[in-house]
């Protein structure tokens, strides 16, 4: 519902991520609340919003314990922010907190609110613990009885079993595949190599450790408990260990697939503020970009028939296209690409699937192919893989990465972001300047 005669742009001001942490490790007793609150702490302070009532809030995480119902939140009134801000719970698998700040930027152009918060966080660290539901029914059923006897009677029914907590399933309900092992399939059908995979791979960590190096994460960036940069960034000698790891979704030979092509499990948070231009002016803050066009999209990757069947973080391969459509862009028009580097075979088999003229065609309906990219400006801060991948993290860090790129470099004028997720979808943007 437009509020006004027509609508308004929408203003990226700037983001603050923790340093992103390999699971167990520096954050290994930290909650998702604890690491929202502190990345939404960090942006309070960077942008003066002590006491200030800001429109929304919106935030998720995919992995979380029931008492998170109302995580962000909880996690707002903790945060320095004007307590009368509302927030909202969402989620979409790893596109979470770039759907977030689409719902934000939808909201801020439609002039129903002036300013937001779009944020995510994870914590592999604090994976629930499930037990069998085996053992959740008899609890119920001993809570439902009227009387000690029958309550007894239930609880009589418990067993060692019962005590056995379940390993949590990574795998996709309707194929049974992990994520990695359906991008085995992915990199097979695209023939990508593992040589290409983890050139890719090393890329990223070198450009990861050079933006560190040359401050350009410093603003970004806030410390927490102790860690005060990402910790999944290699230096150069681990890098010469890439050829000899072992895939690890695929062991029958053919597998290309490895820990050090593929991103690591990690803990984090990151948050990015968007306004109005007028509430931005009026409170002196920055405009690094415009969030000018989003898309999301899914693919049916559990199709009966092979031929129907598309890969599983294929989507985004379908939603840049609508999406360029939307803007009356090519895949050509862009300064900075940032494609989540979910696996290094990912990013490729995008790639590969765009400058095909068959895919092009029978897919997409097009007359050509898209095209390719200059690889040069592909990820060129790196990304998941070197960077760490919370799950609902990585569209905010992006979206502040991308910002201050464009803000940063006077001849450029927009950026592209495309990130898979799990269930078969895909979420993209479209950055832009002046």
């Amino acid at each position: 519902m437009l509020v006004g005669s027509q609508p308004h742009r929408v203003a990226i001001v700037g983001g603050v991520r923790l340093p992103f942490a390999r699971a167990h490790g520096a954050y290994a007793d930290a909650t998702n609340a604890t690491l929202l609150t502190a990345s939404l702490c960090g942006l309070v302070e960077r942008y003066g919003l002590q006491g200030v009532r800001l429109g929304e809030v919106a935030a998720g995480a995919v992995i979380k314990h029931s008492r998170d119902f109302n995580l962000t939140r909880e996690s707002v009134l903790d945060s320095g922010l004007d307590p009368h801000t509302p927030a909202l719970d969402l989620q979409r698998a790893c596109g979470t907190s770039l759907e977030a700040a689409i719902l934000i930027a939808n909201k801020i152009a439609l002039g129903q609110i002036d300013s937001g918060i779009a944020a995510g966080v994870d914590s592999i660290s604090d994976t629930p613990v499930v037990y069998p539901r085996s053992y959740q029914r008899i609890l119920m059923k001993a809570f439902r009885a009227r009387s000690l006897g029958a309550r007894l009677a239930a609880l009589s029914g418990i067993r060692a079993k019962h005590f056995k907590p379940q390993v949590p399933d990574a795998g996709e309900p309707r194929t049974g595949l992990s994520m990695g092992e359906s991008c085995e399939l992915m990199a097979k059908r695209w023939q990508i190599s593992r040589a290409q995979q983890d050139a890719l791979a090393l890329e990223s960590h070198r450009r990861a450790s050079e933006a560190w190096d040359n401050g350009f994460f410093d603003d970004l960036v806030v410390p927490h408990a102790g860690l005060e940069r990402d910790d999944n960034i290699r230096p150069a000698a681990d890098l010469q260990k890439l050829p000899s790891l072992k895939p690890c979704f695929d062991r029958s030979g053919s597998g290309t697939l490895t820990a050090g092509n593929s991103t690591p499990l990690t803990d984090g948070a990151s948050s990015v503020l968007l306004a109005s231009e007028s509430w931005a002016r009026e409170r002196g803050l920055p405009v690094l970009a415009w969030l000018r066009f989003g898309k999301a999209w899914a693919v049916d990757f559990a199709a009966k028939e092979p031929d129907a069947r598309e890969g599983l973080l294929m989507a985004p391969a379908y939603a840049v296209p609508a999406m360029l459509a939307d803007a009356g862009l090519t895949l050509q028009d862009f300064d900075y690409y940032e494609i989540h580097e979910a696996f290094a075979a990912q990013v490729l088999c995008t790639l590969k699937a765009w400058e095909s003229k068959e895919f092009c065609q029978t897919r997409l309906g097009f007359r050509e192919a898209l095209g390719s990219i200059n690889p040069e400006r592909l990820n060129v801060r790196g990304s998941s893989i070197a960077i760490g991948h919370p799950f609902a993290a990585t569209g905010s860090r992006i979206v502040a990465t991308l910002a201050k790129l464009l803000a940063h470099d006077a001849t450029a004028r927009r950026g592209l972001i495309s990130v898979c997720t799990a269930g078969g979808m895909g979420v993209t943007a479209i950055l832009e300047k002046n």
